[in-house]
């Protein structure tokens, strides 16, 4: 570790004094990572603003973080939506999770099982 020496850093979102120990900057620069610019209290939030489905443009580190565009309505809480249809096999009357097209087949759940079981 012996090239690293600890850093006193401002935050700058909330200008707070934080430490990037030398331990941090070693496994920063082994991942190609950037010195951070942000405490660990407002990195953390940032991350769970980009994984709750906002983003915020300019990432902190780029390489190889995911998250932020692909925030599904469920991982957030939100209730999927239902559309009614009747099965095109059985004609039972069904919820799907997709607005049914005219000239497509809508299938319940068990027909739905055993069309894919087919392939």
């Amino acid at each position: 570790m012996g090239q690293y020496a600890d850093k006193s850093m401002t935050c700058r979102d909330c200008g707070k004094q934080f430490t990037f120990t030398a331990g941090e900057q070693e496994f920063y620069a082994s991942r190609g990572f950037s010195e951070p610019t942000r405490c660990s209290d407002c990195r953390a939030a940032r991350k769970a603003s980009r994984d709750s489905g906002g983003y915020g443009g300019d990432r902190e580190y780029s390489s190889s973080r995911g998250g932020g565009y692909g925030s599904s309505a469920r991982s957030q809480g939100s209730a999927r939506q239902m559309f009614q249809a009747v099965c095109a096999d059985c004609g039972t009357a069904t919820e799907v999770p997709f607005e049914p097209r005219q000239g497509r087949p809508v299938y319940c759940r068990d027909c739905f099982e055993k069309h894919n079981s087919r392939r």
